[in-house]
């Protein structure tokens, strides 16, 4: 496992530089905004990733808060339950519940704003058909196009994910659980890998949707979402005394005697 042990201090030294940290939001926002002028010049050819039945979309995408909340879920269990006091992991799994109140919300919020500002089109550029197809599931089971603001889940989803995930494993740049026997270090280890290529596949699917789907507004506005799901938490309510409060952290003066 000597090469996962390599991978994951990479990674480690990546996340550990402030700016990166600091500034990885910013990334969602200007690849939503270039991303879209690039899709609305049509200066993207069609790749395999212009399809949204390409491999990653379907098994990944589709169902990406369950693979973000499993694998960090199981990550902080191990991190957290053997080397700190119970109540640090109970404050982080709480944040966890928190942050499937935010998708859940934000997801319903969607469907709903889509549902009643749409109208049911024969095609992509008809007039609406008459008022027998009034919600978007009788419309698309006659075969017809439901046409409403649908503000991009995927652009939602992907950014907060992403940031969620850098956020709960940030102390494993800092800090080194004690009493964790081989195998579970090792495992440990894998899931960090594991959550980091995660990051990853979010971000570049992300980049995906926003240069081959949806209208720049629906994916401003679910980039726009998921930074704020992101914000108002962490950089807002977890500095407050009654919140899950944010990840352990060293501080600068013990990262330097740890290093």
């Amino acid at each position: 496992m000597a090469a996962v042990d390599v991978t994951v201090d990479q990674l480690m030294t990546l996340w550990r530089i402030r700016t990166v940290r600091q500034n990885f939001h910013w990334v969602f926002l200007l690849i939503s905004v270039v991303g879209s002028v690039l899709k609305d010049l049509d200066s993207v050819p069609q790749t395999y990733f212009s399809s949204s039945k390409n491999f990653l979309n379907v098994y990944f995408v589709k169902v990406a808060w369950g693979w973000t909340l499993g694998l960090l879920t199981s990550f902080l269990l191990l991190f957290y339950n053997f080397s700190f006091n119970r109540s640090v992991l109970v404050r982080r799994l709480l944040s966890l519940v928190v942050a499937t109140a935010v998708w859940y919300v934000c997801t319903e919020a969607f469907s709903y704003i889509e549902e009643v500002t749409g109208s049911c089109l024969e095609t992509d550029t008809s007039d609406a058909l008459e008022s027998e197809f009034t919600s978007k599931a009788s419309c698309r089971r006659a075969g017809f196009r439901w046409n409403g603001v649908d503000i991009s889940g995927h652009s939602f989803i992907l950014a907060y994910s992403a940031l969620l995930i850098v956020e709960e494993t940030s102390p494993m740049a800092t800090l080194k659980p004690a009493s964790l026997s081989a195998l579970s270090r090792t495992v440990l280890n894998l899931l960090y890998v594991a959550l980091n290529l995660i990051v990853i596949i979010w971000v570049w699917m992300f980049a995906c949707t926003s240069v081959y789907f949806h209208d720049t507004s629906h994916k401003l506005l679910g980039t726009i979402c998921g930074l704020l799901g992101w914000y108002l938490t962490y950089r807002v309510w977890y500095l407050k005394p009654l919140s899950p409060g944010l990840p352990l952290q060293l501080h600068p003066k013990e990262q330097k005697q740890h290093a």
